[in-house]
């Protein structure tokens, strides 16, 4: 019965989730397109964003679908200008990450243009990331120029804790392109928690208690004396070792 009635609630809370998204998509951003110089835009999305996300693992918190553990929340929620790395446990990472720093985009996949409640927020504040290498590093240089921090989950996709798992030079790249320091975490649940092949209905039978540990700053200029391939993969190697 317990877990009937968290699922109810959890599909009520998405419910919601995806009512706002259209909000955001269909009145806020075009209110913010014409009532907002363009160099004031991108800051504006990213604050809607972030606010309505933030709200949202708040009410996930009140009624105790989950619980989050920072140790380092203060660290976190400073961040400017940086490329934070992530494992990718659970279907609301990202949500939760956004939802906790201020000014933030991430890479999304060009499919999520396709789903007309997310279209117009992914292309109004996020970097698509099936582009080509130097496009992409081109997008993310700018967006890190202008202070915004890039989340990046460099497995790909959502990852089992047993599971071994590529990292994607994707990270490496940016961040050897851009010059800016790359910040590990390392998401861990106390039990399974709408990981991949779940339910997205499945809330469990307790609270989800999600710790978020942020680990030692990569600096890719301490990989400068290297090539830029041996480069890429000496820091995704150490990605690989903080978040796993």
């Amino acid at each position: 019965m317990i877990r009937l009635w968290r699922s109810f609630l959890g599909v009520l809370c998405f419910a919601f989730f995806g009512f706002g998204a259209g909000i955001i998509s269909f009145v806020i951003f075009p209110y913010i397109h014409f009532a907002l110089p363009e160099n004031e835009q991108k800051k504006a999305y990213s604050e809607v964003v972030h606010r309505a996300w933030n709200f949202f693992i708040r009410l996930l918190m009140k009624i105790k679908i989950i619980g989050i553990e920072i140790p380092q929340r203060e660290k976190l929620e400073n961040l400017s200008g940086k490329i934070i790395v992530a494992n990718h446990p659970t279907f609301i990472d990202i949500v939760i990450l956004i939802g906790l720093i201020p000014k933030s985009t991430c890479l999304a996949k060009k499919a999520t243009l396709k789903n007309p409640f997310f279209r117009n927020i992914v292309k109004s504040i996020y970097i698509i990331n099936d582009i080509d290498l130097e496009k992409l590093k081109e997008d993310s240089a700018k967006y890190l120029s202008e202070g915004f921090n890039i989340v990046i989950f460099p497995s790909g996709t959502r990852t089992k804790p047993d599971e071994d798992f590529k990292i994607h030079k994707g990270p490496a790249a940016i961040a050897l392109n851009s010059g800016v320091e790359i910040i590990p975490v390392k998401i861990t649940t106390n039990f399974p928690f709408l990981q991949k092949g779940q339910l997205f209905c499945d809330m469990g039978e307790k609270t989800a208690e999600f710790n978020f540990e942020v680990k030692e700053a990569i600096n890719p200029k301490d990989y400068a004396n290297l090539p830029e391939i041996k480069a890429r993969n000496a820091i995704s190697e150490k990605i690989k070792e903080q978040i796993i």
